[in-house]
C-alpha cells in the first residue's frame, strides 16, 4: 500500500481503516516486457559475479597458506596471466621443478611481455616459491582445491562475458527509444557505466509513476525509516532499505566514485559532490555523509530522466542564479 517505512498511530490507523473500507488487493504494476527482460539479465550478471567474487577469496584464502608470497607477485591474482600459471603449477614445487624457458614463454604467451620483464616476472615467482618452501604449508589436496577454484573462477568469468554480450543485445534492439535513450543519458554522470545505467533502468521499471525525486529515493528504500507510537519517538532511524538492493549497490558505487580524487591533478572528479560530502562530514558520520551523497545522486538522476538532458556540472550558486531568473520570468509573465 506504501513504499515508505512509516510505522505510526495515524499512519497505520489510516491504512487499517482503507482496508477496511476496500477489501481489493491493488494489483502490483509489471514493468513491460523488454524491461522485465533487461532486469533478469542484470541479476543475473550480479548474481554470477558475486559468486565469482567469493571464489576469489577462497583461492586467496587457500594461496596464503600454501604460497603466501605469491600474492605479491601479481596485483590479482585472478589476472589471466596469474590463473594459467596457478592451473599449471598449483603449488611452489611444481613451478621449482618446472623448466624456466617453458615458464617464461607461458608468461610472454598470456600477458605479451616481453623477454627481459617475463624474465623478470619468472624470478618474483620463483622467489616467492622458495619462501614458500619454508613458510608454506601445501598438503596433497591444496593442488586439487587451487586448480578447481581456478577452473569454477574461469568458467563464472565465461557466464558474465555471454550475460554481458547478451544485454548488449536487447539494449541496442530495443523498440523502447526512450529506454534506450535513458540508458544513454545515465552513463553522462560520472561513475555510471552501461552495466549500471541498464540496472537502475531495469529496477526502476516505469519512471513515469515517480511524479517526484522523494519517491524515487524512496522506492530505492534510501528514506529514513518513521517509528513512532503514541508519544515515542525512535531516534536511531537508519534506511529503510526497501526495494531492489541491486539498485542500492550501483548508486553507493557511483556515490563513492563521485567522490573520487585524481590520482595526478589531485582534484575531484565532481567537485559539487565532493564539497558536498566534506560540509556534511562536518557533523555527521562518514557513513552517513555518503548516504546523503547517494540521495543527491538520486535527485540529479531524477533530473536528468525528467528534464531528458544528460549531465553537466552546476554549482549552487549557479542553481541559486537560474532559480532567480525563473521566478523573475514567471513574475513577469
Amino acid at each position: 500500500m506504501n513504499i515508505r517505512k512509516v510505522h505510526n498511530d495515524r499512519f497505520d490507523s489510516r491504512k487499517v481503516a482503507l482496508i477496511g473500507l476496500n477489501t481489493s488487493v491493488k494489483v502490483s504494476i509489471i514493468p513491460d516486457d523488454e524491461t522485465t527482460g533487461l532486469r533478469n539479465l542484470v541479476r543475473d550478471y550480479y548474481y554470477f559475479k558475486d559468486q565469482q567474487s567469493a571464489i576469489a577469496l577462497k583461492l586467496s584464502a587457500k594461496l596464503r597458506v600454501s604460497f603466501p608470497q605469491y600474492l605479491k607477485v601479481f596485483s590479482s591474482i585472478t589476472a589471466k596471466t596469474s590463473l594459467m600459471l596457478l592451473a599449471e603449477y598449483p603449488l611452489a614445487s611444481d613451478i621449482l621443478a618446472a623448466d624456466k624457458d617453458t615458464v617464461i614463454e607461458a608468461v610472454r604467451a598470456c600477458a605479451r611481455f616481453g623477454q627481459g620483464r617475463a624474465e623478470k616476472k619468472y624470478n618474483a615467482i620463483v622467489a616467492a616459491a622458495r619462501d614458500a618452501a619454508v613458510f608454506g604449508r601445501a598438503l596433497p589436496s591444496s593442488a586439487i582445491r587451487i586448480r578447481l577454484y581456478v577452473s569454477v573462477f574461469q568458467e563464472y568469468q565465461a557466464h558474465l562475458d555471454s550475460i554481458l554480450k547478451e544485454l548488449h543485445k536487447p539494449v541496442d534492439n530495443l523498440e523502447n527509444a526512450q529506454t534506450r535513450n535513458r540508458i544513454c543519458l545515465l552513463q553522462t554522470l560520472q561513475g555510471v557505466g552501461f552495466l549500471s545505467a541498464a540496472v537502475l533502468v531495469a529496477e526502476m521499471g516505469s519512471f513515469d509513476l515517480f511524479s517526484s525525486p522523494k519517491k524515487l529515493y524512496a522506492y530505492f528504500g534510501l528514506d529514513p525509516a518513521v517509528k513512532q507510537s503514541g508519544k515515542f519517538t525512535g531516534d536511531q532511524q537508519h534506511m529503510s532499505k526497501r526495494g531492489p538492493s541491486l539498485a542500492k549497490r550501483i548508486l553507493h558505487m557511483a556515490a563513492l566514485n563521485n567522490l573520487k580524487v585524481g590520482s595526478i591533478t589531485k582534484e575531484p572528479v565532481n567537485p559539487v559532490v565532493y564539497n558536498y560530502y566534506k560540509e556534511k562530514c562536518k557533523c555527521k558520520k562518514k557513513k552517513v555523509a555518503i548516504g546523503a551523497v547517494m540521495h543527491k545522486i538520486c535527485n540529479i538522476i531524477y533530473a536528468m530522466l525528467r528534464d531528458n538532458q544528460p549531465f553537466r556540472m552546476v554549482t549552487p550558486q549557479e542553481h541559486c542564479e537560474q532559480y532567480a531568473c525563473r521566478s523573475k520570468q514567471k513574475t513577469a509573465a
